[in-house]
């Protein structure tokens, strides 16, 4: 008779992946591996179609998108599924744009996965605002122009009152910070307003959609012109707002070539 029914299952694995901002020469070898070796991949909406490509023939897909403005898999139904494909002995990853901890909800679904004792492995990968940045030849940091960096989410917890601009405003412009607004397009014309009680109206603005992809499209202009070049370029998610000195060289050519147009 045979006994291998009496053997427990052994558990699977799960690893939270950053796909990067979507350039798949973006990702870091240790994402490329784990992608490869996964049996089931869980995918955002913003991860690019080149980058589930390298998941092995026989591995499934699942797409489980969450933008902004779009009906998105609730969240618990994807931690569900999380443990329990590991549970059946799934290689699972979570394959997330940019870098799972930041703005990626790595945090929640970890804490979701760590309770049910499962062990989670992290992958990080650029995240889209370290990349819009550099697609322009700009830092995020400089020297004479900005002593750090702040990554913050123009939209709120549903029930939370969100970022407090004008007070981040006042404190990017005395500690001289570049700001780094991810989701904020839907919001912009709230963040503008309350930026500027605390930063001046030339101070220079990129917004950068798509960054990585070849589909990139970017528009520079001042603080005070935040909306209406929003509106003007038709740029929209997914994109990233940047705010700070550092761009004060992109704005004076910006500025001229206008005035030469």
């Amino acid at each position: 008779m045979s006994t291998t029914a009496n053997f427990p299952r052994s558990l699977g694995s799960c690893t939270l992946v950053g796909a990067g901002p979507g350039d798949p020469e973006l990702l870091t070898l240790k994402a490329l591996k784990a992608i490869q070796a996964a049996t089931l991949l869980l995918v955002d909406d913003l991860v690019s179609d080149a980058i589930v490509a390298y998941a092995a023939p026989s591995a499934r897909v699942v797409y489980v998108g969450k933008r902004g403005g779009c009906q998105s898999t609730p969240q618990a139904f994807i931690e569900k599924l999380m443990v329990s494909a590991v549970q059946d002995g799934e290689q699972v990853v979570r394959l997330k744009g940019g870098d799972p901890f930041i703005f990626g909800r790595g945090g929640e679904e970890m804490a979701h996965l760590q309770a049910a004792g499962i062990t989670v492995g992290v992958v990080n990968g650029i995240t889209a605002g370290l990349a819009a940045v550099t697609s322009l030849g700009v830092p995020l940091t400089h020297r004479e122009h900005a002593h750090g960096v702040v990554f913050v989410t123009g939209h709120a917890k549903p029930g939370d009152d969100g970022t407090d601009w004008p007070a981040l405003a006042a404190t990017a412009r005395q500690a001289r910070l570049t700001l780094v607004i991810y989701m904020g397009v839907s919001g912009a014309a709230r963040i503008q307003q309350a930026l500027l009680q605390g930063l001046p109206s030339q101070t220079p603005v990129a917004i950068i959609q798509h960054a990585s992809l070849p589909e990139q499209r970017h528009a520079v202009c001042t603080l005070a012109e935040l909306n209406h070049t929003l509106m003007a370029e038709k740029l929209g998610s997914p994109s990233v707002i940047v705010v700070g000195d550092v761009l004060q060289g992109l704005l004076a050519v910006a500025g001229a070539q206008t005035r030469a147009a």
